[in-house]
């Protein structure tokens, strides 16, 4: 069964480039997988608080956010947030410091997953991150966690040359780690009228056979304003194409089997 199982599907959301739609992203599957009852917990782990600020959650006090898992460290139950629909554990700027207070403690990678495996929730509860966008303590944080990857991906050039980057060194992160990432990757702000972004979607298409959702998430005024608003495209333009193609998307990753629970505890190792 779809999201069913022993285990904690997790997700994160992963990019170096910005831009690229990974909030959006996180925000609106959210709400796609709220509006099926599955009542998601998202975390946000970017310094930028994106997330928080898009559901109306800003200027969460050090203590109280994802900063305080490394500090404190404190558990995740402390930190969680209830909103409508899902559950949220917001960012708070201090999270720039922590490459610089913990970047050479090994250990200090593994906080999120350990604090994930402590934490006291339905195990049949999806868990989606932002990730920050650097590939440093707080991204190695959500990736060592995640059981899947989701990596959001603009239709021009720069960012498919971003894309090649980070597959690279996701592969080597597999290799140290001697963990499997499973991947995969989606266009967003997708112009269907613009001849580059058809042909990137096909160089990226044979690049990375298997990986590319053939779900496009359309450039969309509805994306772009419903942060401004504290809300998810669903909430604020239900009837937008911007919702329409985050529905279509979630029903593509559960349809392929991307969102099933593993079979082993693969998220916390």
């Amino acid at each position: 069964m779809l999201l069913a199982g022993k285990y904690r599907v997790i997700l994160a959301v992963f990019n170096q480039k910005g831009g690229v739609g990974k909030t959006t992203t996180v925000l609106n599957l959210g709400a796609a997988l709220a509006a099926r009852g599955l009542s998601p917990l998202l975390i946000d782990l970017d310094p930028q608080a994106h997330l928080s600020l898009a559901v109306g959650a800003q200027n969460a006090r050090p203590e109280d956010s994802t900063f305080a898992l490394f500090r404190d460290p404190r558990p995740l139950a402390d930190l969680i947030q209830a909103r409508p629909g899902f559950d949220l554990i917001p960012a708070a700027a201090e999270l720039s410091k922590v490459e610089s207070l913990y970047g050479g403690d090994a250990a200090a990678a593994r906080r999120l997953s350990e604090a994930l495996r402590s934490l006291a929730v339905p195990p049949s509860r999806p868990v989606l991150i932002d990730c920050s966008p650097v590939l440093g303590v707080l991204s190695l944080n959500a990736l060592l966690a995640a059981d899947w990857i989701l990596i959001p991906l603009g239709g021009d050039f720069l960012s498919m040359d971003s894309l090649t980057r980070l597959s690279g060194g996701l592969d080597v992160l597999e290799k140290r780690t001697g963990r499997r990432l499973v991947r995969r990757i989606v266009f967003t702000r997708f112009m269907a009228r613009r001849r580059l972004s058809q042909e990137i979607y096909r160089r990226v298409d044979a690049r990375f056979p298997g990986q590319l959702c053939r779900t496009l998430i359309a450039e969309n005024v509805s994306l772009a304003e419903s942060p401004m608003h504290g809300r998810d495209v669903l909430a604020h333009a239900p009837s937008s194409q911007g919702a329409a193609d985050y529905r279509a998307l979630l029903r593509e990753l559960l349809e392929g089997g991307f969102l099933e629970a593993p079979a082993q505890a693969t998220s916390v190792v």
